[in-house]
């Protein structure tokens, strides 16, 4: 029986400890900065805030590039002889890295590529579904392996509160008005994913605090997630109080397992410090 080997992009925002845990290949982004190509992951997102506070411009992203992608596939390779390999990809939607890899894999064989139609969390419950599901039954085989993980696929919701207006100013997504009124008025957007595209759905006003519970329950009302694990998405500067009153709303919705995800360079680059969101897969 081949070996599947599970891959993904740096934009799932896989905690490193599950990545070990499940030997799951993660290939990096791009971030640009002051005009320097940047490798996701191997620059501290703090440095992105402190770039901004510095310039008030915000770094760019580029997706996996088809020569990455192939030498990403051939490392795999050589690490996992005869290996069969299941890639499940940063939506198509909003970046063209899937596509790459779609090219790359061309040269390849036993090569399975999915697109998870997500990002950040809503990607990370996909793949670490699958990476469960791999461990408890290792010799399935692949081809029925790749038909679960597209099942799981539209049941993966992910929505978030951007942590400042300013980021979404900055990288064009918000007029000056919108963003003036919208601080002002203390008006947080509540971002989603609607089939594979990132959407600006509903409007909570208040205190962070406040918003982030609201659009918990929310989502929850929205959503029939399954009790056994919730991933709270976070980028830097979410005030650890939040962090609290959310673990505790849910456990009192009975959720068994709580997993907090810190956004990597990909989505802080577009959502600023003090983020939050919520991701799980439904019943």
């Amino acid at each position: 029986m081949r070996r599947i080997i599970l891959s993904t992009e740096s934009g799932a925002d896989l905690p490193d400890d599950l990545v070990e845990k499940y030997n799951i290949q993660v290939v990096p982004m791009h971030i640009i900065m002051d005009g320097k190509d940047y490798l996701d992951g191997s620059l501290p997102v703090q440095d992105i805030y402190d770039y901004y506070e510095r310039t008030k411009k915000i770094p760019s992203t580029t997706s996996t590039n088809v020569h990455e992608y192939q030498e990403f596939f051939t490392n795999i390779r050589e690490n996992f002889p005869d290996c069969t390999i299941i890639h499940i990809g940063y939506t198509s939607k909003a970046s063209s890295s899937f596509q790459h890899a779609v090219i790359a894999a061309e040269e390849f064989e036993d090569i399975f590529l999915i697109d998870a139609l997500n990002v950040t969390g809503g990607l990370a419950a996909i793949v670490l579904d699958a990476a469960k599901a791999l461990e408890e039954e290792p010799d399935i085989e692949p081809e029925r392996f790749v038909e679960k993980i597209e099942a799981i696929v539209p049941k993966s919701r992910l929505a978030f509160i951007p942590g400042s207006l300013e980021f979404l100013k900055a990288g064009g997504r918000v007029s000056n008005m919108a963003s003036l009124i919208g601080t002002l008025l203390k008006i947080k957007p509540c971002i989603e994913l609607k089939d594979g595209k990132l959407m600006s759905t509903k409007k909570y006003r208040g205190k962070m605090s406040r918003a982030t519970e609201k659009l918990f329950r929310d989502y929850l009302t929205e959503f029939n997630i399954d009790r056994k694990q919730i991933y709270f998405i976070y980028s830097i500067g979410l005030d650890e109080r939040i962090k609290q009153r959310m673990e505790e709303v849910a456990k009192e919705n009975g959720f068994q397992n709580v997993r907090w995800i810190q956004a990597g360079g990909m989505i802080s680059t577009h959502s600023g410090a003090g983020g939050f969101g919520v991701a799980g897969l439904e019943e």
